[in-house]
């Protein structure tokens, strides 16, 4: 019988790579299963199919597009803003200054309010240095009044007594301005004229600083100090003062006021001095206008105040009683009368 060999030679060269489980792994076509360093066909754990496979590579994050750095030269400067946050910045900065002066005034004020007040309170001798009208050092003549509205006038009149004044102003430009127009008159008409400017020379020079004194001041002493009497002194006055102010603006011929019954008389005469006088009875008509409205608020603010006509009746009595030239005239008729009583013989 034939011996079979303890060894036998293969009939073919066996690739181990052939191995089904290897070349089912590693086939291109199937791409269902994990890879080589995940699955180990020689477990013998590994029980059913080898786990699936994904094909698809992770790829690298994108890198997120950036700007290289802006690099600055020491001697540029660094913009740490945009445009429009800077120009916030420089717009508050602006306001802040401009707050900042207004403070600065206000206590400029104060301060010389302060010392004012303080001037005031050192007694009957403490003297104020008088600053109205401002006139030239070398005027023999000096000031005759102390004035200063942002000083002695509280803040919630101030703009009240300043209208006042600038209307003073006007009014009294409106009479030189009619002074001018009367003169203009008389050298075109000299025979029925010149009545009328000696007329307007006498109101120029009378009704300019009359009604400083007489309506002007009292308005400014009844803001200054709450002053019931001066208040009505006011009223009195600046209304006979507007009823001028209409009859100015009517213009009766001979009368020294430019108004319309004159401006329109002067225009058959000659066309460029009825346009001067024309224009004079516009600011006579403004005047008159302006004294209503002004009166109307004086009376207002006089009615927010404590004024009344009992206070004015007192303070009359306490600054005539006050005064020294009128004790002393008292005195004398008391005296002079008891005298005369007792040397009347029985």
């Amino acid at each position: 019988s034939e011996k079979t060999p303890l060894f036998t030679e293969p009939m073919e060269d066996q690739n181990p790579f052939q191995d089904p489980a290897v070349t089912q792994h590693s086939s291109s076509s199937s791409t269902g299963y994990a890879t080589l360093d995940l699955y180990n066909p020689f477990d013998n754990n590994t029980t059913g199919p080898p786990p699936p496979y994904d094909a698809t590579t992770p790829s690298a994050p994108p890198m997120a597009a950036q700007t290289p750095p802006s690099r600055t030269t020491p001697t540029e400067p660094r913009n740490y803003g945009s445009y429009n946050s800077q120009t916030a910045v420089n717009a508050t900065t602006a306001e802040l200054l401009r707050k900042q002066e207004e403070l600065e005034k206000k206590a400029q004020a104060l301060e010389r309010r302060e010392r004012e007040l303080e001037s005031h309170s050192l007694g009957p001798g403490a003297s104020r240095q008088n600053n109205w009208p401002p006139l030239p050092s070398f005027c023999p003549v000096g000031p005759c009044f102390y004035q200063d509205i942002s000083v002695e006038i509280s803040q919630q009149f101030q703009r009240t007594v300043t209208i006042m004044y600038y209307f003073w102003i006007f009014s009294a430009c409106t009479m030189f301005f009619n002074l001018i127009s009367s003169f203009a008159v008389f050298c075109v008409d000299t025979t029925g004229s010149g009545v009328g400017l000696g007329l307007a020379i006498l109101w120029a020079i009378l009704f300019t600083p009359c009604s400083f004194v007489c309506w002007y001041r009292p308005v400014y002493k009844a803001f200054r100090s709450d002053s019931s009497f001066n208040f009505f002194v006011f009223f009195f006055i600046f209304f006979a003062q507007v009823v001028v102010y209409v009859i100015m603006t009517i213009g009766i011929p001979g009368w020294g006021y430019s108004g319309w019954i004159v401006s329109l008389a002067a225009m058959k005469t000659s066309v460029p001095v009825g346009a001067i006088m024309m224009i004079n009875a516009i600011l006579f008509t403004a005047l008159a206008a302006m004294g209503v409205v002004i009166l109307k608020k004086v009376h207002s603010l006089y009615r927010q105040t404590d004024a009344s006509f009992q206070k004015a009746q007192a303070e009359f009595t306490t600054g005539v009683m006050s005064n020294q030239a009128v004790r002393q005239a008292t005195a004398n008729v008391a005296a002079s009368a008891a005298q005369g009583a007792f040397s009347t013989p029985r």
